[in-house]
This record gives C-alpha cells, structure tokens and sequence, in this order.
C-alpha cells in the first residue's frame, strides 16, 4: 500500500505569514498608542506654556502600513496672539519609518492675526512635512498650492487675494558639510501671486502678478520659540538673532529686481532694520503703481516722488539701496511704506 505524503509542510508558509502579521500588527497598536500619547504630552506642553489648544476626539488609522491620526476641529492660538484653524488636521507617517510626517489640512485653514483679525485659507492643497526629527532643526516644508485668501470681517486686508504657490522651507545650515551649531537656512517661494484689489501688490504689479525667491541664513536659531506674548521672533531678536547671507528676487508685473543683503535683523519694534541692495529693471513701473495704490499703508507721496526719482534710468538696470530703518522702508529720501514687521 501506498505511503501518504504529510500535508504539514504546505501549511507552513501561511503560519508564517500569520506569526509575521500578528507581530506587525502588534507593532502597529503599539506605534499608533505611542504618538497618541505623545500628542497628549504635547498638547498639554502647550497649554502649560500659555497656549490655547482645542480639538475633538483624536482618531488614528492606516493599517498596516500608515499611521494617520485626524484631528477634528482643530483650534491652536500662541501666546503672541497667533493662531490657526481647522475643520480638520490630517498628520500620515510610514508605519516602519515615522521619521517623516507629513500633516494636511483637507477643508482649508482659518489665520487668525494678532490684532489684525482672521483669514480664510482654501486651496487645492496645503501641507506641510517635517523630517530628521532627531536633529537639533528638523527638515521642514511648509506648501500651499493655488491657495486662496479670503479676510473675515472687521479684519485687516490681506496683501494677496491668490498665488499659483507658496513655498516654506527651513533646514540646518551646513558648514564644511556638516550642520552648524545655531544656524538654520530659511527658502521663501511666492508664484503668481494676485494682489487684493486697491492694495500695493495690486498697485506695484499694475494688476499683474507677483513673484518672488528669497532665501537666508537664520542665526541664533535655537531662540525661535514663540513662547511669550510677543511672538516668535520676540527671544530670536533679543538674543542677537538676524538674517544673514539675503539673496531674492522679485517678479512685479513688468519690473524685476535682484535682492542681496548680508544682514537684516528686527527692532524693539519688532519691525525690520538693514539695508538692502537692489539691482531693478523698468522700477519706476512697481513704484509707480505701488503709489496709485488705495492702501493707507503705503505712503503715496513717497513712492511718487521715489517714481520720479527712477524715471531717468528708463529701460536701463538701476542699482538702488532699500533701507528698513525708524520703521519705515526707505528708498534714498523716499519713504514707501512701514518696514516689514517680525512680532
């Protein structure tokens, strides 16, 4: 007779594939309790800090292979008055590499301004990663792709209406190769950007569109904590902190300009001191229009007479000095408009 063979081995494979899968499994909870008790310890960081943060019940999902936690109506005001808004915050990680977490906000963002009021952020994306979690200055990604701008009422307006892209990017500044000890790299992006009607982007583009690339280096960048009422350039500044190494450019309408400074740091104030170097092409055109604009910010009479002051140069480049000084922007004689303010 016969002998019959054992059908063991064939069950072999699947006991393997199941021991694998209650260990990721278990893997998995035990990865989703730990950022979820993270959360919590962080949340409560913050309010011992002064902050105010709400939010509905935290869900986390993604088996087997993401963590997604949602964050249901979402609200985070700093100290200084700063604030964000969200029907909901989406955050994903790799479920065997959490060391990238990218964080969504689906249904758009409400900013709320320190004594400016809130505004209303749609568009089709808005996003930001953060990576290298263990290092001293995360890598991090700020995105917002065709967002759109929209001020609540009995707030202040917002400079732009719309932009194709807006860019954030900050990393640890490398030095020989290797990190420096307090120094951060900062990359600003703004694509075809929309100024709101009667306002100086509006004005200076000539109801065109706004581009601009900025990039710097960030001293004393372990100061920028946010914290206190003031902001988060509050600390940065009194420990010293200031832009080095400034490179840009500026798209406005029909002008363009070349940007460098090798140090722009915030006053008492909060609001921006340095100069600036600028190389323009066709100026008298953004300046121009910046003074026909209908912002109260914008100081006409100077930009006209800072308009007039171009002209001679016609379709030549011209080399100009910006000064941010006493609160004001400065170009020669002419004052244009407040500097930009920190905190």
């Amino acid at each position: 007779m016969p002998s019959r063979h054992s059908r063991r081995g064939l069950f072999t494979p699947f006991i393997i594939v199941g021991v694998l899968l209650a260990a990721w499994t278990g893997w998995w909870f035990y990865l989703t309790s730990q950022i979820e008790t993270r959360l919590e310890g962080q949340v409560e960081a913050l309010r011992q800090d002064g902050w105010t943060v709400t939010h509905a019940a935290v869900t986390t999902t993604g088996w087997p292979f993401r963590a997604r936690v949602s964050i249901p109506h979402a609200d985070i005001l700093a100290p200084s008055g700063h604030g964000i808004a969200a029907p909901e915050l989406v955050a994903e990680a790799n479920a065997w590499n959490p060391d990238r977490w990218v964080v969504v906000a689906p249904d758009g963002l409400t900013l709320t301004r320190a004594g400016k009021g809130k505004v209303g952020i749609g568009g089709d994306g808005l996003r930001l990663s953060v990576s290298q979690l263990d290092a001293r200055f995360p890598d991090l990604r700020a995105e917002m792709i065709r967002p759109t701008f929209t001020a609540h009422a009995d707030a202040e307006p917002f400079p732009i209406a719309s932009a194709e892209r807006i860019q954030l990017e900050t990393r640890p500044h490398l030095t020989d190769g290797q990190p420096s000890t307090d120094e951060m790299d900062v990359l600003f992006v703004l694509t075809e950007a929309r100024g709101r009607p009667g306002g100086p982007v509006e004005g200076a583009t000539r109801q065109g569109r706004l581009t601009a690339q900025v990039e710097a280096t960030i001293g004393e960048a372990s100061q920028l904590r946010g914290m206190d009422s003031a902001g988060v350039f509050a600390a940065w500044t009194a420990a010293g902190g200031r832009f080095t190494g400034v490179r840009g450019r500026l798209q406005a309408g029909d002008s363009t300009a070349i940007l460098s400074s090798d140090a722009l740091l915030a006053g008492a104030d909060g609001r921006l001191q340095g100069s600036l170097a600028v190389t323009a092409e066709r100026p008298m055109a953004a300046i121009a229009g910046l003074a026909g604009s209908r912002s109260g910010a914008v100081n006409r009479a100077g930009a006209a007479g800072a308009a007039a002051a171009t002209a001679a140069s016609g379709e030549r480049p011209v080399d100009l000095v910006v000064q941010f000084r006493d609160g004001r922007t400065w170009l020669g004689p002419f004052a244009l408009a407040p500097a930009p303010r920190l905190f």
